[in-house]
């Protein structure tokens, strides 16, 4: 089988040079929309050159998807699904034998270590330092070095155990600290301390670190709420990963301005790009970048590469990378 793969993702020009490639060796043909996407945040619009594939790669229309009984195979682009993360979604593609991928494979690691960075930045006062180096350069020895901490030996709660948090979960062994998983409906095969919703209290009040790597969804839209930020553990620091969606951004900030906690770092926010007059630019300690943490210089060609290694595995009928569907 010679399928047709559409695609309405937007590659850098040799990334997509080699994307073209890599499907010309493999005797694949390929179809482009003109309406091009790179994230899952807003849908890119429908296209009707999608009724011609075999497969879709990109951000396909989540309802054309539905309505075509050709396309056997959607692979996202992205970790994050939630547009696609719908029962008559899933229904539709399961009744046709379909199935769906993301690419979290791509994206675990660089979040991982973003995240990584981040507390051991916080830990060891690098914001403070380097903030004072472009401003007064005063000589903030008693400030500073009498306020560091250590990463070594502390509790790190992760919000969500997928491919994100699994790989955090290994680049904090070392550490030799405690870390708990919060999972809905844990698999048994974490490997780690995991708490459901009944324990998730108990988890924050312990943590000095909460990372945040959940998904947008109805289950977890605001879970990360006034209540919520007010179980987490008095100087505790908070970082998000996941989505903006699932917290409460005022409660967030209040939570910053009263000291409770010490700091959050924030990937995602709501809405995304965050305006400049939102008040989280100035809460106190809390410190953003601009959805960056999956991103790699080479993060285009890996996609590429894993999309070409699950279409082998796709032809050749073998399980697939980061199936969901």
């Amino acid at each position: 089988m010679n399928p047709t793969v559409w695609t309405n993702h937007e590659l850098l020009p040799a990334a997509h040079a080699l994307f073209e490639a890599e499907l010309a060796k493999a005797g694949c043909k390929l179809i482009r929309s003109p309406r091009s996407s790179r994230s899952v945040l807003a849908s890119a619009g429908a296209d009707s050159s999608l009724a011609e594939a075999d497969i879709a790669y990109g951000q396909p229309d989540a309802e054309e998807v539905m309505r075509h009984a050709r396309l056997k195979w959607v692979a996202l682009s992205t970790a994050g699904y939630t547009r696609y993360d719908r029962e008559d979604f899933r229904a539709a593609m399961t009744r046709r034998g379909a199935m769906m991928t993301n690419a979290s494979s791509v994206f675990a690691n660089p979040c991982a270590e973003h995240v990584l960075a981040q507390m051991l930045a916080m830990a060891r006062n690098l914001p403070a330092q380097l903030r004072n180096q472009g401003g007064a350069r005063d000589w903030l020895y008693q400030e500073n070095r009498f306020t560091a901490t250590a990463l070594t030996g502390q509790t790190v709660l992760l919000l969500g155990f997928g491919a994100i948090g699994r790989r955090l979960a290994e680049l904090l062994a070392p550490f030799r600290g405690r870390v708990i998983a919060y999972r809905r409906k844990p698999a048994g095969d974490e490997g780690v301390e995991v708490v459901t919703d009944a324990g998730l209290a108990s988890a924050l009040a312990v943590a000095d670190q909460v990372v945040n790597v959940l998904p947008d969804s109805a289950s977890t839209r605001g879970l990360m709420n006034a209540a919520r930020l007010a179980e987490m553990k008095p100087g505790a620091r908070f970082y998000n990963v996941g989505r903006g969606t699932t917290v409460d951004q005022p409660a967030l900030i209040d939570a910053l301005k009263s000291g409770r906690l010490a700091a959050a770092c924030l990937d995602v926010t709501d809405p995304e790009p965050l305006p400049p007059e939102h008040p989280l630019w100035t809460a106190p300690n809390c410190f953003i970048t601009c959805h960056i943490a999956g991103g790699t210089v080479d993060q285009d060609e890996k996609l590429v590469r894993f999309f070409m290694e699950n279409l082998r595995r796709f032809r050749a009928g073998e399980p697939m990378l980061d199936r969901i569907i």
